[in-house]
């Protein structure tokens, strides 16, 4: 098979305009990748083609705030409610069957949130190494260690610094975050080419850490049970989010299943790519 085409668009929803790749079989499941921080739609290269060439029609996009999406100016652009009806808007933009939803990270907080205030819109939902909400605020308030691990969370609360210190030296302080996080290797050259090529963008590194800077305006009913079948894929090394909250996760769900990557860290979709692959593709097929 030839190389994948990739196809740019811009999509308006919610009030903001989304950049949006896509690629697959325009007429194949939809099957959407929701990137975290600091990542955009290009964290899922290895996935876009992988089910790109299986009849999927692939949709990746930037969320607000991210490379080429808008950047609204408020920190309460950012609250969990807004993304979370950025998603629901674009899903609608492909027309009336659900969707399976893939979620990373942030891309995961908002996918959950989606699956459960909109169950409709999602056949299937695959959370990589993201906590049930209600988990991640219970495992806060009780383990010492997760706390630790969260420490940049409470330091993107202060204002201006973080985005001064993430930027400075060629955003040299957020490259080898992702790069002692990960596994030796996983992140090329060109991938941090490319990485701050997007970070550089007018107002994206403030739009980016104003996500974390919302939660705490942030609203939802977190405890509610999620209806859609569950997939959640947990690297057991991840740096920042104690795999102890994987199991309770799950059991918050009607119908769930877990998949512990023992061999991975935060980054399991780009360290252990074919595995990820073939268990997502297992499990909406």
């Amino acid at each position: 098979m030839g190389e994948v085409v990739i196809e740019e668009k811009y999509l308006h929803v919610n009030g903001v305009c989304l950049h949006v790749m896509e690629a697959g079989n325009p007429e194949g499941e939809v099957l959407i990748f929701l990137h975290g921080f600091p990542e955009f739609w290009y964290g899922w290269k290895k996935q876009i083609d992988f089910f790109a060439r299986n009849n999927y029609r692939v949709v990746a996009p930037d969320q607000r705030g991210y490379n080429l999406s808008s950047k609204p100016a408020g920190i309460k652009d950012y609250k969990i409610s807004d993304l979370t009806n950025d998603m629901a808007a674009l899903i609608r933009q492909y027309g009336n069957k659900k969707v399976h939803l893939v979620g990373h990270d942030w891309g995961g907080a908002v996918a959950w949130s989606v699956a459960t205030s909109y169950p409709e819109l999602v056949e299937r939902l695959i959370i990589l190494n993201l906590p049930h909400p209600q988990v991640m605020k219970d495992t806060l308030k009780r383990l010492p260690k997760q706390m630790l691990k969260s420490w940049y969370m409470g330091f993107f609360q202060l204002p201006l610094l973080p985005e001064k210190l993430v930027g400075a030296f060629n955003f040299s302080l957020l490259s080898r975050s992702m790069r002692r996080s990960a596994k030796k290797g996983t992140f090329s050259g060109e991938d941090f080419a490319r990485y701050k090529e997007a970070w550089k963008k007018p107002g994206a590194m403030k739009a980016m850490i104003n996500w974390y800077r919302a939660a705490k305006f942030s609203k939802m009913d977190m405890d509610q049970q999620v209806k859609v079948p569950v997939l959640l894929i947990w690297g057991m090394k991840d740096a920042f989010l104690s795999h102890e909250m994987a199991r309770p996760s799950v059991e918050k769900c009607r119908d769930g299943k877990l998949e512990m990557v023992e061999d991975a860290t935060h980054w399991v979709q780009h360290e252990k790519p074919d595995q990820v692959n073939q268990l997502i593709r297992d499990f909406i097929s």
